[in-house]
């Protein structure tokens, strides 16, 4: 341990640092600045015993928030790119609140930004108004606040909002504290694995969360964890990593990619985003260019290990990368990407670059994302080149989710050979007041309005109904609505009735299995009062579905998602089933089978 003097000597030379920063306002980029390496074994002194906020893991259950959720406010920090947060700030206020963490004095005071939010410059005309705005005073190091800010959470999955804080792994010490500054600032308690043996470094452009769970980041998050990393602080094990994101966050299985060789901060943001709890959008590189072979080598790792909270196979959507007006990519340029976009609520703000490409990158999130507002903000241009100091949209905006969650968790209906039966449609709603009651709207034509069909108890907080079947060639469009017994209501996606969930009802096989598909050679007993067995024949190993529905189309039990087994043999138990008539139901790629099932 260091003698006092000699620490009290290294704690002044790194608080001095800061505090000249915040004086003459030095733009810190997102990775480490050269003088910042000297800096590194006074901040891992002054880390060392240096707890903050509830040191103690959560005693409950806790849920990470996605970041589509509800938004309560935004924050920001005023340091560097004035003309970026300016622009973000006018289509935020919008949505929520937005807290800007302003200095005391200097260039970046209250009265300094407030006179430039109200000034016709580079980031646009003055704000028509402060609505929604909230000037909060507090010491910071940079404008980073996406990888120091707070990360949202809730007891229970609705009940008490709470708030993550991890040691920053940067030498910033005012950034490393600004969690708890916000807490108080909320009122909303701070949990913080600053105490060992809890202790863990992590930053959150590098981690992802799907609200339900399932955890993402690159290895970076082991490598600082460990002996090996700049800090040396927490000295954790990989396995010891995931645990602590367990115990603290409710994070299980955490996904932890290759770090790509040419991103320098190797932060997970600059390339891929969760969309929802099905869908990941990830930037893609022209063939073998770049960071391309290692990305698409983390696809298949997820694709090939990991499956979505439906237990399905994610989604996979893609949005190209961008090369430099010289045509040229990582390591010769800077990492320009779509990717690292916020959501706001129904606003989505998206890093741009130049007008030939931007074009593609803003369809592809309109399209992907139907109903939100999608806003491109440029951020490599001479007045606010961020993306040379490895960073754009995501990286300086940090969300809060709301204080009262109304959560609906559904598996969107995919394209179907179905004509007959009607579509099922189940959802996971949750309040911390209970549900009143949740709708089902569907529509074959938007412009003429949606039929709403009252959903029902399910059990277990799940809801169910179903559209009604459609002839081969219809697009159904649909979206949930719930309303709260506390009054609050709610739509999913957040965008309805102007944003949805579509599938399309497509010709081929109904009925009748395919050639090439899955036929069922025979089902028994049936009826039968507990086990039923379903012998299927088709080619080994093949992707097969399999589940039961009832006479209103709602799935009652899944039997089988996966490779069709060798033997062509699965089995059920029936037995806390009612007894009534049921449709057996067998789908693979080629097509769907039914089957009719009796439970006495």
């Amino acid at each position: 341990m260091l003698r006092k003097p000699a620490l009290l000597t290294l704690l002044s030379i790194l608080l001095a640092a800061p505090i000249l920063a915040q004086e003459q306002e030095i733009d810190l980029p997102r990775h480490m600045a050269p003088h910042e390496y000297e800096l590194i074994p006074g901040y891992r002194a002054s880390r060392e015993g240096a707890a903050k906020g509830i040191t103690t893991p959560p005693n409950q259950p806790v849920r990470t928030a996605g970041e589509w959720e509800e938004v309560m406010s935004l924050v920001i920090t005023w340091r560097s790119y004035p003309v970026i947060l300016k622009q973000i700030v006018r289509h935020a206020k919008e949505q929520c609140e937005v807290i800007i963490v302003c200095a005391s004095s200097g260039t970046n005071s209250v009265a300094n930004v407030q006179s430039y939010l109200n000034a016709n410059n580079g980031g646009g005309p003055p704000l028509p108004n402060f609505n929604n705005i909230t000037f909060h005073v507090a010491a910071t190091n940079s404008v980073w606040i996406r990888d120091y800010g707070p990360e949202t959470m809730y007891f229970n999955e609705v009940d008490s909002l709470v708030l993550m804080d991890w040691i920053y792994n940067r030498p910033r010490p005012q950034d490393d504290v600004l969690s708890d500054n916000i807490g108080t600032l909320k009122n909303i308690a701070v949990f913080s694995s600053t105490a060992a043996p809890n202790d863990l470094v992590h930053t959150g452009g590098n981690f992802m969360a799907d609200g339900f769970g399932i955890g993402f980041s690159s290895k970076l998050v082991d490598m600082e964890n460990g002996p090996q990393g700049d800090f040396n602080i927490t000295n954790k094990t990989p396995a010891q990593v995931n645990t602590l994101m367990n115990t603290w966050m409710g994070i299980s299985p955490y996904v932890k990619m290759n770090e790509l060789p040419f991103d320098n901060i190797s932060h997970i943001d600059m390339h891929m985003k969760l969309l929802d709890e099905e869908r990941l959008l990830i930037g893609e590189f022209p063939v073998g260019v770049s960071d391309g072979p290692t990305l698409e080598a983390n696809i298949a790792f997820i694709q090939n290990n990991y499956v979505n909270t439906f237990g399905e196979p994610y989604e996979i959507l893609r949005i190209p990368m961008v090369p430099s007006v010289g045509g040229q990519w990582p390591p010769q340029a800077s990492y320009r990407t779509f990717a690292n976009a916020i959501f706001i609520n129904k606003l989505i703000l998206v890093p741009t670059y130049r007008e030939e490409v931007d074009t593609v990158g803003l369809r592809l999130w309109r399209e992907y994302m139907p109903g939100y507002k999608v806003v491109g903000i440029d951020c490599d241009n001479a007045d606010a080149n961020i993306i040379s100091a490895s960073g754009a949209i995501h990286c300086i905006t940090k969300n809060l989710g709301v204080r009262d969650p109304l959560l609906i968790k559904h598996k969107s209906l995919q394209d179907t050979y179905e004509t007959a039966m009607p579509y099922p449609v189940s959802a996971y709603i949750r309040h911390k007041s209970g549900i009143a009651n949740a709708t089902l709207h569907w529509s074959i034509d938007t412009l003429q309005g949606y039929n709403a069909v009252p959903m029902a108890p399910a059990g277990g907080n799940n809801w169910a109904a179903a559209i009604p079947a459609h002839p081969v060639g219809t697009m159904v469009y649909y979206y949930l609505h719930a309303t709260a017994n506390s009054g609050k209501t709610i739509a999913r996606p957040i965008t309805a009735p102007q944003g949805w969930w579509r599938f399309e009802v497509l010709g081929g096989p109904t009925g009748v299995p395919d050639n090439d598909g899955p036929s069922i050679v025979s089902v028994y007993p049936n009826p039968t009062a507990s086990l039923l067995v379903v012998h299927l024949k088709g080619a080994g190993q093949e992707h097969v579905r399999v589940w039961l529905v009832d006479a209103l189309g709602r799935e009652v039990m899944r039997i089988h998602n996966g490779a069709l087994p060798q033997d062509g043999r699965l089995f059920a138990d029936l037995t806390g089933l009612a007894e009534a008539q049921y449709m057996l139901v067998v789908e693979n790629a080629q097509g769907r089978t039914t089957h009719r099932v009796a439970k006495h």
